[in-house]
């Protein structure tokens, strides 16, 4: 990753934290709205020159301990923490190639879920396997095969996610994490530029450098078939194969979602005892 990639990054994180919430107090006429270059120094214990040499890629091997100093000062989670120290090259690198196939044992597991939408994806989101239900869940979109793809590109996914702005921003995000993975970052790439060049929402977002990876939370659907689904999701890091993840759906028992959920499992599999 390229000092210019680090610095780009520093400067529009900066620009996201509000004074107040590091106990700066904004003077009337104050035209920033996110942190000056000055105050950042201040808050990591460096010079200006020094973090100013950071955002213009001149310094090109701050320390952890700067980085750590940097992490604070500009309110980084622990998400855009570690992408920081992958952008600045002290972020451990993968000791094999990442796996693009999903075990046997793995898809039998999703196979014996039939009450419950479940699917393997790659840290660039990527739909490696799913089950029945989850093929169901997503049927009205032309090809399940990348989450970020299916949400921006697909004319299907702004009727499908409910909220399509967060959605939208939830996969960027997830993108930025997965490009300071040396074993991602050129299918990564590849999946931004189409996407850069087809969306000026994620063109936007993108600016914004937001990095964060799944977290549990409801996700909210609107199926052709049988109407608004609200959904927790759980995200699995697989041990087996690292980089991939288990995503799993479920509905609130007795909820109306729960029902909705029973009806589109019946709905799929009388589909499938109709085909040839």
């Amino acid at each position: 990753m390229s000092s210019t990639e680090l610095g780009t990054f520093l400067k529009a994180r900066r620009g996201h934290v509000k004074p107040s919430t590091m106990g700066i107090k904004a003077q009337p006429g104050r035209r920033v709205s996110g942190l000056r270059r000055e105050e950042v120094a201040m808050l990591a214990g460096v010079s200006v020159d020094y973090y100013t040499r950071l955002e213009q890629g001149r310094e090109r091997n701050p320390s952890p301990g700067v980085l750590n100093a940097l992490a604070g000062a500009l309110d980084l989670d622990s998400d855009l923490r570690e992408h920081l120290f992958r952008l600045a090259g002290l972020a451990p690198t993968p000791r094999t190639p990442m796996r693009e196939t999903v075990d046997d044992s793995l898809r039998q597991l999703l196979t014996s879920w039939s009450h419950t939408p479940a699917l393997i994806i790659n840290r660039q989101l990527d739909v490696l396997a799913y089950n029945d239900l989850a093929g169901a869940l997503y049927n009205g979109f032309e090809r399940i095969d990348n989450i970020a793809r299916m949400t921006f590109l697909d004319p299907f996914g702004r009727r499908f996610f409910t909220d399509w702005e967060r959605a939208t921003t939830a996969c960027v995000a997830n993108l930025r994490l997965a490009l300071g993975h040396i074993g991602s970052a050129d299918d990564v790439r590849a999946l931004i530029l189409e996407a850069h060049a087809a969306s000026a929402e994620f063109r936007d977002l993108w600016n914004q450098h937001d990095v964060r990876g799944k977290t549990h939370e409801a996700k909210a659907f609107r199926h052709p078939d049988v109407g608004d689904l609200l959904l927790e999701y759980n995200a699995f890091d697989v041990r087996s194969a690292p980089g991939h993840q288990l995503i799993v759906y479920q509905a609130l028992p007795g909820s109306p979602s729960a029902d909705k959920l029973q009806l589109l499992g019946a709905l799929a599999a009388t589909a499938s005892l109709d085909l040839p």
